[in-house]
């Protein structure tokens, strides 16, 4: 069936992010993944709790409640608080991934013809998943970015190596 076939390959492919950035995050010391490039720029660790902070509004009661939850609090996701260490923002990236990847193996054929509202604008299921993506794409994106800037020499390529460089 199409409709089972595009939720695992939505796994798959966020599986795939999530390794990526893993990865890419694990060539950087704590310094780097506070580091910006510029004062209006945000770090890693931002990014990932960002992402995080998202992921836990967006896919918690992901068919029940609206995604944008009344409990997050966006702007401080922007900010480095006092108790934001490597291990605490981490810490919050895999509880999202977990609620993520839970709630999308739960889902079956018959709710991709659901709707769900985030930020009270309703999305089809497949809107909001295919919403998400996207968003987490980018993000992972800006994530291999900058630790490939600040790991410099010492990076170790993430996929297919230049020719020479294997």
């Amino acid at each position: 069936m199409i409709e089972q076939h595009y939720l695992d390959d939505c796994v798959l492919q966020l599986r795939k992010l999530k390794a990526q950035a893993d990865k890419a995050m694990a060539q950087v010391d704590d310094a780097q993944f506070f580091e910006l490039l510029d004062a209006d720029a945000n770090s890693i660790a931002v990014i990932v709790k960002h992402v995080a902070g998202n992921m836990r509004s967006r896919w918690t009661d992901f068919l029940t409640s609206d995604g944008e939850k009344p409990d997050r609090h966006r702007d401080s996701e922007f900010e480095r608080e006092a108790a934001d260490t490597r291990g605490a923002i981490i810490g919050r990236w895999e509880a999202g991934w977990e609620v993520l990847f839970n709630t999308l193996m739960s889902l079956g054929p018959g709710d991709l013809g659901k709707t769900v509202p985030i930020r009270n604008e309703p999305h089809s299921v497949v809107q909001a998943i295919n919403r998400q993506v996207s968003h987490y794409s980018a993000h992972v994106g800006q994530i291999v970015l900058l630790a490939k800037h600040f790991a410099g020499p010492n990076w170790t390529t993430l996929s297919i190596p230049k020719r020479g460089k294997g």
